[in-house]
Protein backbone atom coordinates (compact mmCIF):
# COMPACT_ATOMS: atom_id res chain seq x y z
CA UNK A 1 0.00 0.00 0.00
CA UNK A 2 2.97 2.07 0.05
CA UNK A 3 2.44 3.33 -3.18
CA UNK A 4 0.04 5.70 -2.40
CA UNK A 5 2.42 7.32 -0.32
CA UNK A 6 5.10 9.24 -1.36
CA UNK A 7 8.42 8.52 -1.14
CA UNK A 8 9.61 11.76 1.27
CA UNK A 9 6.84 10.65 3.49
CA UNK A 10 8.21 7.73 4.22
CA UNK A 11 12.03 8.81 3.83
CA UNK A 12 10.99 11.88 6.88
CA UNK A 13 9.84 9.01 9.14
CA UNK A 14 12.88 6.84 8.85
CA UNK A 15 15.12 9.83 8.87
CA UNK A 16 13.16 11.21 12.22
CA UNK A 17 13.63 7.56 14.18
CA UNK A 18 17.22 6.97 12.83
CA UNK A 19 18.26 10.73 14.41
CA UNK A 20 16.24 9.73 17.50
CA UNK A 21 18.16 6.71 17.80
CA UNK A 22 21.21 8.45 18.43
CA UNK A 23 20.39 10.14 21.04
CA UNK A 24 20.63 6.96 23.00
CA UNK A 25 23.93 4.81 24.21
CA UNK A 26 24.71 1.89 21.68
CA UNK A 27 22.93 -1.24 21.89
CA UNK A 28 20.60 0.19 24.41
CA UNK A 29 16.54 -0.16 23.83
CA UNK A 30 15.90 2.89 21.91
CA UNK A 31 18.84 3.09 20.17
CA UNK A 32 17.67 0.51 17.93
CA UNK A 33 15.45 1.92 15.00
CA UNK A 34 13.15 -1.56 14.42
CA UNK A 35 12.41 -0.54 18.40
CA UNK A 36 11.13 3.18 17.95
CA UNK A 37 9.31 2.26 14.85
CA UNK A 38 7.44 -1.32 17.33
CA UNK A 39 7.14 1.45 20.18
CA UNK A 40 5.39 3.71 17.10
CA UNK A 41 3.23 0.96 15.67
CA UNK A 42 1.92 -0.61 19.13
CA UNK A 43 0.85 2.34 20.42
CA UNK A 44 -1.31 3.10 17.46
CA UNK A 45 -2.57 -0.26 17.37
CA UNK A 46 -3.49 -0.08 21.24
CA UNK A 47 -5.10 3.70 20.89
CA UNK A 48 -7.24 1.86 18.25
CA UNK A 49 -8.12 -1.30 19.49
CA UNK A 50 -8.30 0.22 22.96
CA UNK A 51 -11.16 2.72 21.52
CA UNK A 52 -13.32 0.51 20.01
CA UNK A 53 -12.40 -2.86 22.47
CA UNK A 54 -15.59 -1.51 25.53
CA UNK A 55 -17.67 -1.26 22.53
CA UNK A 56 -16.94 -5.04 21.56
CA UNK A 57 -16.94 -6.01 24.96
CA UNK A 58 -20.27 -3.90 25.76
CA UNK A 59 -21.80 -5.57 22.54
CA UNK A 60 -20.94 -8.79 23.57
CA UNK A 61 -19.47 -9.37 20.29
CA UNK A 62 -16.04 -10.65 20.95
CA UNK A 63 -17.11 -13.97 18.81
CA UNK A 64 -17.23 -11.65 15.65
CA UNK A 65 -14.08 -9.68 16.20
CA UNK A 66 -12.70 -13.13 16.63
CA UNK A 67 -14.38 -14.51 13.30
CA UNK A 68 -13.32 -11.38 11.59
CA UNK A 69 -9.68 -12.10 12.13
CA UNK A 70 -10.06 -15.51 11.27
CA UNK A 71 -11.81 -14.27 8.01
CA UNK A 72 -9.18 -12.63 6.75
CA UNK A 73 -7.87 -16.27 5.66
CA UNK A 74 -10.01 -15.83 3.15
CA UNK A 75 -8.93 -12.45 1.97
CA UNK A 76 -5.72 -13.77 1.87
CA UNK A 77 -6.39 -16.50 -0.02
CA UNK A 78 -8.55 -14.41 -2.33
CA UNK A 79 -5.58 -11.33 -2.69
CA UNK A 80 -3.14 -14.04 -3.47
CA UNK A 81 -5.15 -15.55 -5.94
CA UNK A 82 -5.83 -12.27 -7.83
CA UNK A 83 -2.39 -11.34 -7.64
CA UNK A 84 -1.02 -14.40 -9.14
CA UNK A 85 -3.80 -14.25 -12.04
CA UNK A 86 -3.42 -10.81 -13.53
CA UNK A 87 -0.32 -8.96 -11.95
CA UNK A 88 2.56 -11.63 -11.39
CA UNK A 89 4.95 -10.93 -14.41
CA UNK A 90 3.78 -7.15 -14.27
CA UNK A 91 4.50 -6.43 -10.98
CA UNK A 92 7.56 -7.62 -8.75
CA UNK A 93 6.54 -10.07 -5.11
CA UNK A 94 7.65 -7.02 -3.07
CA UNK A 95 4.33 -5.46 -3.51
CA UNK A 96 2.36 -8.47 -2.93
CA UNK A 97 0.85 -6.75 0.46
CA UNK A 98 0.15 -3.95 -1.32
CA UNK A 99 -2.43 -5.15 -3.54
CA UNK A 100 -3.70 -8.14 -1.44
CA UNK A 101 -4.11 -5.95 1.63
CA UNK A 102 -6.83 -3.64 -0.49
CA UNK A 103 -8.85 -6.91 -1.27
CA UNK A 104 -8.41 -8.44 2.17
CA UNK A 105 -10.21 -5.44 3.83
CA UNK A 106 -12.99 -5.20 1.26
CA UNK A 107 -13.49 -8.85 1.79
CA UNK A 108 -13.14 -8.58 5.75
CA UNK A 109 -15.84 -5.71 5.86
CA UNK A 110 -18.15 -8.00 3.07
CA UNK A 111 -18.14 -10.41 5.86
CA UNK A 112 -18.81 -8.48 8.51
CA UNK A 113 -22.09 -6.65 6.85
CA UNK A 114 -23.08 -9.62 5.68
CA UNK A 115 -23.23 -11.51 8.88
CA UNK A 116 -24.82 -8.15 10.53
CA UNK A 117 -27.70 -8.47 7.16
CA UNK A 118 -28.40 -12.21 7.85
CA UNK A 119 -28.81 -12.05 11.52
CA UNK A 120 -31.18 -9.47 11.03
CA UNK A 121 -33.01 -11.19 8.28
CA UNK A 122 -33.42 -14.48 9.89
CA UNK A 123 -33.27 -13.70 13.42
CA UNK A 124 -30.79 -16.61 14.29
CA UNK A 125 -28.76 -15.87 17.17
CA UNK A 126 -25.21 -13.88 16.29
CA UNK A 127 -23.15 -16.70 17.31
CA UNK A 128 -25.18 -19.17 14.93
CA UNK A 129 -24.32 -16.53 12.20
CA UNK A 130 -21.24 -15.64 13.02
CA UNK A 131 -20.65 -19.70 12.87
CA UNK A 132 -22.05 -19.91 9.36
CA UNK A 133 -19.44 -16.67 8.30
CA UNK A 134 -16.88 -18.25 10.37
CA UNK A 135 -16.64 -22.01 8.11
CA UNK A 136 -17.46 -20.27 4.95
CA UNK A 137 -13.97 -18.16 5.18
CA UNK A 138 -12.14 -21.15 6.33
CA UNK A 139 -13.56 -23.40 3.83
CA UNK A 140 -12.83 -21.47 1.08
CA UNK A 141 -9.37 -20.74 2.55
CA UNK A 142 -8.55 -24.46 2.81
CA UNK A 143 -10.04 -24.74 -0.72
CA UNK A 144 -7.19 -22.46 -1.86
CA UNK A 145 -4.39 -23.06 0.72
CA UNK A 146 -2.23 -25.47 -1.94
CA UNK A 147 -2.60 -22.47 -4.44
CA UNK A 148 -0.37 -20.26 -1.87
CA UNK A 149 2.74 -22.24 -2.10
CA UNK A 150 4.99 -19.46 -2.00
CA UNK A 151 6.00 -18.67 1.76
CA UNK A 152 8.27 -15.54 0.77
CA UNK A 153 5.11 -13.45 0.51
CA UNK A 154 2.96 -15.22 2.88
CA UNK A 155 3.68 -17.05 5.92
CA UNK A 156 0.96 -18.96 8.07
CA UNK A 157 2.92 -18.20 11.16
CA UNK A 158 3.59 -14.45 10.85
CA UNK A 159 0.16 -13.71 10.12
CA UNK A 160 -0.93 -15.99 13.25
CA UNK A 161 1.54 -13.83 15.68
CA UNK A 162 2.90 -11.40 13.44
CA UNK A 163 6.17 -9.71 14.88
CA UNK A 164 5.65 -5.76 15.39
CA UNK A 165 9.69 -5.22 15.13
CA UNK A 166 9.57 -5.89 11.48
CA UNK A 167 6.64 -3.41 10.87
CA UNK A 168 7.89 -0.33 7.94
CA UNK A 169 7.75 3.35 8.06
CA UNK A 170 4.54 3.01 5.28
CA UNK A 171 2.73 0.37 7.52
CA UNK A 172 2.87 2.97 10.40
CA UNK A 173 1.74 5.90 8.48
CA UNK A 174 -1.46 3.73 7.29
CA UNK A 175 -1.54 2.86 10.86
CA UNK A 176 -2.35 6.60 11.49
CA UNK A 177 -4.26 7.55 9.58
CA UNK A 178 -6.72 3.97 10.59
CA UNK A 179 -6.22 5.90 14.35
CA UNK A 180 -6.95 9.19 13.36
CA UNK A 181 -10.23 7.93 11.75
CA UNK A 182 -10.97 5.64 14.41
CA UNK A 183 -11.36 8.24 16.82
CA UNK A 184 -12.86 10.93 15.00
CA UNK A 185 -16.10 8.77 14.50
CA UNK A 186 -15.46 8.06 18.11
CA UNK A 187 -15.45 11.54 18.91
CA UNK A 188 -18.75 12.15 16.42
CA UNK A 189 -20.68 8.98 17.57
CA UNK A 190 -19.51 7.03 20.10
CA UNK A 191 -22.85 8.42 22.74
CA UNK A 192 -25.13 7.03 19.59
CA UNK A 193 -23.70 3.99 19.37
CA UNK A 194 -23.66 3.11 23.27
CA UNK A 195 -27.42 3.75 23.73
CA UNK A 196 -28.41 2.03 20.60
CA UNK A 197 -26.47 -0.84 21.76
CA UNK A 198 -27.77 -0.86 25.55
CA UNK A 199 -31.69 0.11 24.78
CA UNK A 200 -32.23 -0.46 20.42
CA UNK A 201 -36.11 0.16 21.44
CA UNK A 202 -35.45 3.38 22.89
CA UNK A 203 -33.20 4.21 20.79
CA UNK A 204 -35.34 3.67 17.42
CA UNK A 205 -37.83 5.85 20.08
CA UNK A 206 -35.70 8.86 19.92
CA UNK A 207 -35.44 7.98 16.47
CA UNK A 208 -31.66 6.85 16.01
CA UNK A 209 -30.89 5.69 13.23
CA UNK A 210 -30.05 1.72 14.80
CA UNK A 211 -29.63 -0.38 12.08
CA UNK A 212 -27.19 2.33 10.13
CA UNK A 213 -24.97 2.75 13.49
CA UNK A 214 -24.58 -0.94 13.92
CA UNK A 215 -23.68 -1.41 10.20
CA UNK A 216 -21.25 1.32 10.86
CA UNK A 217 -19.73 -0.28 13.73
CA UNK A 218 -19.54 -3.63 12.10
CA UNK A 219 -17.69 -2.23 9.14
CA UNK A 220 -15.49 0.35 11.33
CA UNK A 221 -14.40 -3.20 12.90
CA UNK A 222 -13.79 -5.02 9.79
CA UNK A 223 -11.49 -2.44 9.07
CA UNK A 224 -9.54 -2.31 11.96
CA UNK A 225 -8.83 -5.88 12.33
CA UNK A 226 -8.34 -6.46 8.57
CA UNK A 227 -5.61 -3.58 8.37
CA UNK A 228 -3.99 -4.13 11.92
CA UNK A 229 -3.67 -7.92 11.87
CA UNK A 230 -1.47 -7.61 8.69
CA UNK A 231 0.64 -5.63 10.78
CA UNK A 232 0.60 -7.14 14.16
CA UNK A 233 -1.07 -10.71 13.62
CA UNK A 234 -4.38 -12.26 14.75
CA UNK A 235 -3.23 -13.50 18.16
CA UNK A 236 -2.52 -9.70 19.24
CA UNK A 237 -5.79 -7.61 17.57
CA UNK A 238 -8.18 -10.94 19.30
CA UNK A 239 -6.45 -9.98 22.56
CA UNK A 240 -6.10 -5.82 22.20
CA UNK A 241 -10.16 -6.00 21.24
CA UNK A 242 -11.08 -8.20 24.22
CA UNK A 243 -9.12 -8.46 27.18
CA UNK A 244 -7.87 -4.95 27.89
CA UNK A 245 -11.75 -4.05 27.71
CA UNK A 246 -12.45 -7.24 30.09
CA UNK A 247 -9.88 -5.71 32.63
CA UNK A 248 -11.81 -2.26 32.11
CA UNK A 249 -15.18 -4.03 33.19
CA UNK A 250 -14.02 -5.44 35.90
CA UNK A 251 -12.37 -2.23 37.97
CA UNK A 252 -14.75 0.69 35.98
CA UNK A 253 -17.74 2.41 37.59
CA UNK A 254 -19.01 3.92 34.65
CA UNK A 255 -18.48 3.97 30.91
CA UNK A 256 -16.17 6.88 30.40
CA UNK A 257 -14.33 5.05 33.15
CA UNK A 258 -14.65 1.80 31.22
CA UNK A 259 -13.48 3.17 27.94
CA UNK A 260 -10.33 5.29 29.24
CA UNK A 261 -9.25 2.50 31.38
CA UNK A 262 -9.41 -0.23 28.54
CA UNK A 263 -7.13 2.21 26.56
CA UNK A 264 -4.56 2.73 29.07
CA UNK A 265 -4.51 -0.21 29.92
CA UNK A 266 -3.89 -1.56 26.12
CA UNK A 267 -1.13 1.07 26.10
CA UNK A 268 0.31 -0.22 29.11
CA UNK A 269 0.55 -3.89 28.11
CA UNK A 270 1.88 -3.49 24.74
CA UNK A 271 4.76 -0.72 25.33
CA UNK A 272 5.66 -2.57 28.89
CA UNK A 273 4.94 -6.10 26.37
CA UNK A 274 7.53 -4.41 23.94
CA UNK A 275 10.17 -3.52 26.83
CA UNK A 276 9.79 -6.73 28.92
CA UNK A 277 10.77 -8.84 25.89
CA UNK A 278 13.59 -6.73 24.66
CA UNK A 279 14.82 -7.21 28.55
CA UNK A 280 13.95 -10.90 28.99
CA UNK A 281 16.69 -11.12 25.70
CA UNK A 282 19.41 -9.29 26.99
CA UNK A 283 19.08 -10.63 30.08
CA UNK A 284 18.60 -15.18 28.59
CA UNK A 285 19.42 -14.64 25.23
CA UNK A 286 16.11 -16.08 24.14
CA UNK A 287 14.18 -13.97 21.93
CA UNK A 288 10.61 -14.35 23.44
CA UNK A 289 7.89 -13.55 21.27
CA UNK A 290 6.42 -9.60 21.38
CA UNK A 291 2.96 -10.60 20.23
CA UNK A 292 3.25 -13.24 23.22
CA UNK A 293 4.19 -10.67 25.22
CA UNK A 294 1.75 -8.81 25.20
CA UNK A 295 -1.16 -11.08 25.20
CA UNK A 296 0.07 -12.94 28.30
CA UNK A 297 0.62 -9.26 30.29
CA UNK A 298 -2.80 -8.42 29.59
CA UNK A 299 -4.27 -11.58 30.66
CA UNK A 300 -2.48 -11.16 33.77
CA UNK A 301 -3.50 -7.99 34.18
CA UNK A 302 -7.16 -9.29 33.53
CA UNK A 303 -6.48 -11.38 36.88
CA UNK A 304 -5.25 -8.72 38.98
CA UNK A 305 -8.26 -6.75 38.05
CA UNK A 306 -10.46 -9.63 39.30
CA UNK A 307 -9.04 -9.06 42.50
CA UNK A 308 -9.02 -5.20 42.90
CA UNK A 309 -12.55 -5.45 41.87
CA UNK A 310 -13.75 -6.97 44.89
CA UNK A 311 -11.92 -4.28 46.92
CA UNK A 312 -13.35 -1.55 44.86
CA UNK A 313 -16.46 -2.68 45.12
CA UNK A 314 -16.57 -3.00 49.04
CA UNK A 315 -15.26 -0.10 49.42
CA UNK A 316 -18.26 1.59 46.80
CA UNK A 317 -20.97 -0.44 49.32
CA UNK A 318 -19.86 0.53 52.89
Amino acid sequence: MSILLSEGAIHWLDQLLGAVSTWFPEHSFFHQTFNLRAILALTLVALTCGAVGSLVVGNRMAFFSDALAHCAFAGVSLGYVFFELFLVGTRPREEFWQWVTPIMVLFGIGVGAGIAYVRGQTGLASDTVIGVFFAFSLGFAALLKNIINDRSVFSLEDFLFGDPLFVSAPEIIYMAMLTVFTWGLLIFAYNRLVFSSFNSSLALSRKYPVALLYYLFVMVLALIVNLSLRYVGVLLINALLIVPAATANNVGKNLRQVFWISVLTSLLVCLGGLGASWELQMRTGIRFGVSGTIVLSSVFLFFCSMIASRFIRGQSST
